[in-house]
């Protein structure tokens, strides 16, 4: 899209941020943002704000784990993706830690909700999975059915698998390859959704990544005792329901109790049964929905100054652009076209400057003579394309 295709509003908006942000000495707050704009705060604020709830400005957790914790959930299809962005949240932002926190077994991934993978915390998985898992759970089984797959090879299929990792992680290949040898898998698809299956059960989990391998291991012998729903909140489902959104509004917020909906698969009804248990954590914005913020998240923004505004590499189907159904706070729908060529659920890496996607980027070479291979939405000044091959040459790549 050619810059004369924008809204006045919108091309106002980038040219006042990207220039408090390069030029001025001072720091970039919501009041010089709405100064400059003649704009509500809220309005120019909101990407900004959303960027410091996600933890990619200031990083502030010490580990990869307390990230995972602190989220509930990261989509996770994609694993060097989601690893990377454990790393970016992190003080020290290396892809080692997340490597060691997986094997030791404090961080897993599994199909919690939306028929999806999902990263949690391993002391998370369990309940999370109790509470939002059904309606997946129910489609498993509906497509199982309907490729021919029946009872007793599901059965059998559990029993070979619980056999199979009996004496610890293996590669999930191998897993297949016992169901294959077993003629479990002749139906279209079968070993995908026999796996689908099992973990969304929770009787299967991926566990240590190993040669860049997500491992699968048995989720009783891997995953903490008692943290399951039961114990962990006395069965009551409302109450996981509040913990779940008080972290979803944590570090997505702004958000809507429908954000939260759409996210975790959970109906309305029992969301806003459960909001008032944590209702007195956030702060209610102004608008016709009603949106919320974690309590002095404003304040946290307005103290980062520039850092807010800094260019950020982030990789595909991370939570910033994934977190929200409405991503038009980051990017506009021409350029949301671009970034998920083709509508097809496949995103490309983000570029990230002043809380706004303004571009998708590459990793190209051979090993140890990689390069960044930006591609704007938009004209970037060198100070910003600099700011990104900066971000490059740390970034948490999970291989050379």
């Amino acid at each position: 899209m050619h810059p004369a295709e924008l809204s006045p509003s919108t091309q106002d908006y980038l040219k006042t941020i990207w220039r408090l942000g390069e030029w001025e000495p001072e720091r970039v707050t919501t009041t010089s943002l709405a100064a400059r704009m003649g704009l509500a705060a809220s309005t120019v604020s909101e990407a900004l704000k959303k960027l410091t709830a996600q933890g990619l400005v200031t990083r502030p957790f010490n580990t990869p784990t307390e990230v995972a914790a602190a989220f509930g959930a990261q989509q996770g299809q994609d694993l060097p993706g989601v690893l990377a962005s454990l790393a970016l949240r992190t003080r020290d932002g290396g892809i080692d830690a997340v490597l060691e926190a997986c094997a030791r077994g404090e961080i897993v991934r599994g199909y919690p909700m939306r028929g999806t993978v999902f990263l949690t915390a391993a002391a998370d998985l369990r309940w999370i999975t109790e509470l939002c898992v059904e309606k997946s759970l129910r489609e498993s089984s509906r497509i199982i059915k309907s490729r021919g797959i029946g009872t007793e090879h599901v059965e059998r299929s559990a029993a070979l698998a619980a056999e199979e990792l009996a004496d610890g992680p293996r590669p999930r290949a191998q897993v297949y390859a016992r169901w294959e040898d077993a003629g479990l898998s002749e139906a279209q698809g079968a070993n995908y959704h026999l796996m689908f299956h099992h973990i969304a059960r929770g009787m299967l989990c991926y566990g240590p990544v190993i040669d860049g391998d997500h491992y699968v291991v048995l989720a009783e012998s891997w995953l903490p005792e008692g943290s399951g729903l039961e114990d962990r909140f006395n069965g009551d489902r409302d109450a996981a329901c509040a913990e779940l959104l008080r972290r979803y509004l944590n570090t997505r917020g702004p958000a809507t109790l429908r954000d939260f909906s759409w996210w975790s698969k959970l109906p309305l009804g029992q969301i806003r049964r459960a909001f008032p248990l944590v209702r007195d954590r956030f702060e209610e914005l102004p608008g016709d929905e009603h949106r919320y913020q974690r309590n002095g998240l404003a304040d946290e923004m307005a103290a980062m100054g520039r850092r807010a505004s800094r260019p950020i590499l982030l990789p595909d189907f991370d939570e910033f652009i994934l977190g929200y159904q409405d991503r038009l706070f980051a990017l506009t729908e021409a350029d949301h076209r671009k970034l998920v060529p083709g509508n097809n659920g496949f995103f490309r890496r983000s570029a990230v400057a002043n809380g706004r996607v303004v571009g998708s980027w590459q990793r190209k070479g051979a090993p140890g003579r990689r390069n960044l291979e930006l591609n704007c939405f938009t004209d970037l000044s060198d100070r910003v394309v600099t700011g990104f091959e900066k971000a490059f040459t740390s970034w948490p790549f999970l291989t050379d």
